[in-house]
């Protein structure tokens, strides 16, 4: 009887060859395998140990990661967590192999890339393509290599029973190489512990295997070692490439960045580019572009001045690829404008000027008003009269700001010329009555221009805020997005009150605070300046407006940056009680001495016009949008007093009101 003492257990553990009638039993081995052949056993705990298992050594030193040895443990060696596995990219929750480098293997998954390593072909079964069967077919368009991470689709690989694949030509990879980009050392096949990026295409890959020079930190993706000698692509150039290996640094004549070792030239036209860039899109239609744009190698402007990209906001090298518009002056790097796909849709040489004589069309047809009158200011002419689309009235110009209105068109204050209807209360800014019929909008990638539609409720697909009024709607069939005029006229950069210089929009994350409401700018669009450490909310900047009204205040609420009390009792916000910053925005009241949040003062929907009416299907009436200030009456439905936003009968005799939250549109909205 044979008896083995194992570190992982405190009685020794015998030996069961797995021929007797109890052997058939299925265990459950201490690495947290199904076991029922083979195994070492203590009888008097019911702990059991595959052979594998119980012969695994405590420490080994495994030629796929040279830099250090693996120690055997038992449980994870992270104070929170379970390790994954670097080889099935499992969890370990049992016995695991580790590394100082946080490089954890399964027992078997180690066992199986030292198998994959000395050419152990008898234990992994070859098989041969075609691949015929449909349901296999689909099986591998889920899975990887596991050695160079590329897809098993159309090539000959090799399946053990485990579960994990190898192209054939990856199994019969040399382990060791020598390479023109990197003639100090040699290469040796890898795992890729310290995530290094590849120094011919500079992406990382986290698991499989690479090519390394451990001393130099060099690092080679499989893939990358031997690219094709030439590459012909007559969709993206009419020439071929060739391929051109030196040790030496290049610019990429598609796409402005550096390359490394590897580059493939045209001779025919002199350009030196990346093998990823030979196939780049000629055309395609951006988010940040209102016009599709074309791939130019180098683009010739006269006029000598800079040009910086509207989305990393650094310059772009003229001499060198970008994309840019024929119709303006928009130019964008090519890294930026493909970062994601989902900013970006490629388009043929036909579509392409379809798609543009499509949108320079859009601001010239279906106007949103005719002029009925008009007069000349000095050298300006006025629009005195228009017939707007969205009224049945004529709306005559007016400066004279009387009472408290809200435009009709973006729901805000109005403190600055508008149009306004002689025959009932309609008003539109200025701004808001010449805003274009018909758009594309900034951010959003649709084929169609949204189209600006009147006398919505609706939530913004953006930024998520419920408003009334206006709305840029896209029309194509079961597309739900609609857009507040807020939303819609967002620029890459802007002027705000609380800085002196021009603030530029970020849309890739951006660590620090916002300057106006303090809190974290990561994962929001920002608004920054590239002088100063200073950042703002896009929410902040479009949202908090330069003055406003509370139901708490009898003036209007001033945006004021930048508090001049250093007395901290003075640093309270009179709607909550509650202490504010002096660091941030805040909402202040001149004349009463009031101070507020902004939060608080824009809270309860502030995008949904008082005084605006709608219909209710359950109640007769016309219902108006109100706020209550001194009498709170009782909600209809909920029975609670109605301190917010409500909907108030229209008829003097009905003492009919909600809570707007109550109403069955409020539901509907939220849930479309």
């Amino acid at each position: 009887m044979e008896v083995l003492p194992h570190f992982s257990h405190v009685h020794p553990l015998v030996f069961n060859d797995g021929r007797s009638h109890e052997s058939e039993e299925v265990y459950y081995c201490a690495c947290g395998e199904l076991v029922s052949g083979p195994r070492f056993s203590c009888v008097d705990c019911g702990f059991h140990l595959d052979k594998n298992c119980a012969e695994a050594p405590i420490e080994m030193n495994h030629p796929f990661h040279l830099k250090h040895n693996f120690k055997l443990m038992t449980s994870s060696p992270y104070v929170q967590g379970n390790p994954i596995c670097g080889f099935c990219n499992n969890i370990c929750e049992k016995f695991v192999y580790h590394c100082s480098c946080n490089l954890d293997f399964h027992i078997k998954c180690a066992f199986l890339s030292y198998k994959f390593l000395v050419k152990n072909s008898r234990e992994l079964v070859h098989q041969d393509k075609p691949i015929s069967s449909e349901c296999h077919s689909q099986e591998l368009k889920r899975v990887l290599c596991f050695a160079c991470q590329e897809s098993l689709l159309g090539s000959d690989y090799i399946s053990p029973d485990s579960g994990f694949y190898l192209h054939k030509k990856c199994f019969n990879l040399p382990l060791e190489i020598s390479h023109l980009s990197h003639r100090y050392h040699s290469l040796f096949l890898q795992f890729n512990s310290d995530h290094l990026p590849c120094k011919i295409c500079f992406e990382t890959q986290h698991r499989g295997l690479v090519y390394c020079c451990s001393i130099c930190k060099f690092v080679l993706h499989i893939e990358c070692v031997s690219p094709p000698p030439i590459i012909e692509d007559p969709s993206t150039h009419e020439h071929p490439f060739t391929r051109c290996l030196r040790e030496w640094s290049f610019n990429c004549d598609v796409c402005g960045t550096l390359g490394n070792y590897v580059s493939y030239n045209c001779s025919t036209c002199s350009l030196m580019v990346h093998k990823k860039c030979i196939s780049l899109p000629r055309f395609i239609k951006s988010l940040w572009h209102d016009h599709p744009i074309s791939h130019k190698y180098f683009v010739v402007d006269n006029e000598c001045t800079t040009h910086d990209c509207p989305v990393c906001h650094e310059e772009v090298n003229m001499a060198c690829g970008s994309y840019n518009c024929s119709k303006c002056k928009f130019i964008i790097h090519v890294n930026c404008a493909l970062e994601n796909a989902q900013w970006y849709y490629k388009i043929s040489k036909d579509d392409f000027d379809k798609l543009l004589n499509a949108m320079l069309e859009v601001g010239t047809m279906n106007p949103s008003f005719f002029v009925r009158n008009m007069i000349k200011v000095g050298e300006k002419m006025i629009n005195m009269e228009i017939e707007h689309f969205s009224h049945q009235h004529n709306l005559v110009l007016s400066d004279e700001v009387k009472e408290r209105r809200y435009c009709d068109g973006c729901s805000q204050l109005i403190l600055t010329s508008f149009y306004c209807c002689l025959e009932c209360d309609f008003f539109l800014h200025k701004s808001c009555a010449e805003l274009p019929r018909k758009k594309q909008i900034l951010g959003m990638l649709h084929q169609d221009p949204f189209v600006l539609t009147p006398n919505c409720i609706f939530i913004c697909s953006n930024c998520g805020d419920r408003s009334s009024g206006f709305a840029y709607k896209c029309e194509v069939y079961l597309c739900k997005d609609h857009l507040c005029v807020r939303c819609a006229g967002v620029a890459f950069s802007c002027m705000s009150g609380g800085h002196e210089h021009l603030l530029l929009l970020y849309f890739t994350y951006v660590e620090g605070y916002c300057n106006a409401c303090g809190g974290s700018t990561g994962g929001y669009g920002v608004y920054r300046c590239k002088a100063c450490n200073f950042n703002v909310h896009y929410v902040c900047v479009k949202f908090l407006s330069q003055t406003t009204w509370h139901k708490s205040d009898r003036h209007c609420l001033i945006l004021t940056y930048h508090e001049d009390n250093d007395y901290s009792q003075y640093h309270y916000c009179d709607v909550c009680e509650k202490e504010r910053s002096p660091n941030t925005w805040f909402y202040h009241c001149p004349i009463c001495d009031n101070s507020a949040h902004g939060s608080c003062v824009l809270r309860g929907d502030p995008f949904l016009k008082r005084g605006s009416k709608i219909k209710e299907s359950d109640h007769p009436h016309g219902l108006m949008f109100v706020e209550k200030v001194y009498d709170y009456p009782e909600c209809h439905k909920c029975g609670h007093r109605c301190m917010d936003l409500a909907l108030e009968c229209l008829d003097a005799e009905c003492k009919y009101i909600i809570h707007w939250k109550c109403s069955t549109t409020f539901q509907y909205i939220r849930s479309a």
